[in-house]
């Protein structure tokens, strides 16, 4: 709860601070005595939408090694490090991406791919996941991950996140007026009263929470995509349902918010499976079931 609590106030604080910013520079100001001017309201909440999200890809990877701490293997130390490298070679060739970056942080079991760029990304692994698996299901788990890379999943949900966004910055704003213009009969000549400004803060939270089930649901898909993608580089989908299932027997290693929508699994029940960004390993198992099948 605690982390899709934190990807909703870090979203909305993006856009809020955006909002405050350009309106103070007059950009997000409307011609109030005659009405919305929808034109450069869609304009202002095109920029608002997809600023953040575009910036927060584009640092992506500088904050993944920063948050996780994870330390790039520009150099291997050991025969498992050669063997990560190698072995995320191996399958970057397979899927024809250019080679990421290969990094090792310390956590509980997990692993992660982000970047920009398809051909140069980063793709990084946990202690705890090299500890808890055999290298047929760490290849699986890098097969995943390559996958996320090679079918531009990073690029698509900051899109999504962008669009998502700028209907909430949009219909926010047309609510507000609303609520000022016709039910408090605000005075257009003196501009925006309070219940616009009031209106709108709350509408682009309740939007907002609305927003990243869309985002999450996206997000679901592309987990089963990337498993399937994983079978395909590895000729089988036997190893990515052995890896799966030796997650479900351990504590799923937590991600900063902002890595957790690329992270391999990502624990969640109840009514807040609605805002995960991963299905339950059951079902991206049975899914499997039906690639070998």
């Amino acid at each position: 709860m605690k982390r899709i609590v934190l990807f909703i106030l870090t979203n909305l604080a993006v856009m809020l601070v955006l909002s405050i910013v350009l309106t103070v520079l007059g950009v997000g100001r409307q011609p109030y005595g005659g009405g919305l001017d929808l034109g450069s309201l869609l304009l202002f909440s095109l920029v608002v939408g997809f600023t953040g999200a575009i910036f927060s890809l584009l640092i992506s990877k500088p904050m993944a090694k920063w948050s996780t701490g994870a330390r790039v293997l520009d150099n291997p130390s050991s025969a498992t490090e050669l063997w990560l490298v190698n072995t995320v070679r191996a399958l970057a060739e397979r899927a024809g991406i250019g080679m990421p970056e290969v990094a090792v942080y310390e956590g509980e079991a997990n692993a992660f791919a982000t970047g920009a760029f398809k051909n140069s990304a980063l793709v990084a692994v946990s202690t705890g996941l090299l500890q808890s698996m055999n290298r047929d299901e760490v290849e699986a788990v890098l097969g995943h991950e390559i996958a996320h890379v090679a079918n531009g999943d990073m690029v698509t949900l900051t899109l999504i996140q962008g669009v998502v966004n700028t209907f909430v910055v949009f219909l926010a704003r047309v609510v507000g007026f609303f609520v000022d213009k016709v039910l408090l009969r605000g005075n257009g000549e003196r501009g925006p009263g309070i219940g616009y400004s009031v209106t709108v803060m709350a509408c682009e939270v309740l939007f907002g929470i609305a927003a990243s089930l869309i985002v999450a649901w996206f997000s679901r898909q592309r987990e089963f995509r990337a498993d399937a993608g994983s079978a395909k580089y590895l000729g089988s989908p036997a190893p990515m349902m052995h890896a799966l299932a030796r997650l479900g027997g351990v504590a799923p290693g937590q991600l900063p918010q902002s890595m957790a929508a690329l992270g391999i699994t990502a624990g969640s029940g109840g009514w807040t499976a609605l805002f995960a960004t991963h299905p339950p390993l059951e079902a991206r198992i049975a899914a499997l079931r039906g690639v070998q099948s």
